[in-house]
C-alpha cells in the first residue's frame, strides 16, 4: 500500500512569503499580547489591594522602561487587531488570491502603523494634559 500524505499536507497549499509572514507575526503578536497579560493582571491585582499596593503599581509601572513596553505592546497590539481583521476577511473566503493577499499583507503593515501612531499621540498627550 502507497504512503498518502496526511492532510491537510504542506504540498496542497500555495503559501506566499509575505501571507506566511504576516500570518506568523500575527500568531507571535498574540503570544506576546498573552505574555503582556502578567503587567495588567500585576496593575488590576494592585488596584484590588488597596491605595499603598496601588502606588507602589503606579510608581513601579511608571518607570521608564515600562514605558517603553506599554509602547512595544501597543505596537503588537495595533499590528495583531489589524491582522486578525484581515484573517476574518479570509474565514468568509474573500481576497485569498495572490494580489488580494498581498495588498492585505500591505494593507495590514500601514493600518497598524497608522493606529499605533494615533493611539501613542492621544496617550503620550493624556499624559501632559493638565
Amino acid at each position: 500500500m502507497a504512503a498518502r500524505p496526511t492532510s491537510p499536507h504542506l504540498s496542497v497549499y500555495r503559501v506566499h512569503r509575505y501571507t506566511l509572514l504576516t500570518s506568523g507575526l500575527h500568531r507571535i503578536s498574540g503570544l506576546v499580547l498573552s505574555l503582556g497579560l502578567i503587567v495588567l493582571v500585576y496593575w488590576l491585582m494592585a488596584l484590588a489591594a488597596g491605595p499603598a499596593a496601588y502606588a507602589h503599581a503606579a510608581a513601579l509601572l511608571g518607570l521608564g522602561v515600562f514605558k517603553i513596553l506599554w509602547l512595544a505592546l501597543l505596537a503588537v497590539f495595533s499590528y495583531h487587531l489589524c491582522a486578525g481583521l484581515r484573517h476574518l476577511v479570509w474565514d468568509t473566503g474573500r481576497a485569498m488570491e495572490r494580489a488580494h493577499s498581498r495588498a492585505s499583507a500591505y494593507l495590514v503593515l500601514g493600518a497598524s502603523a497608522v493606529l499605533f501612531v494615533g493611539l501613542a499621540l492621544w496617550l503620550l498627550g493624556r499624559g501632559h494634559a493638565s
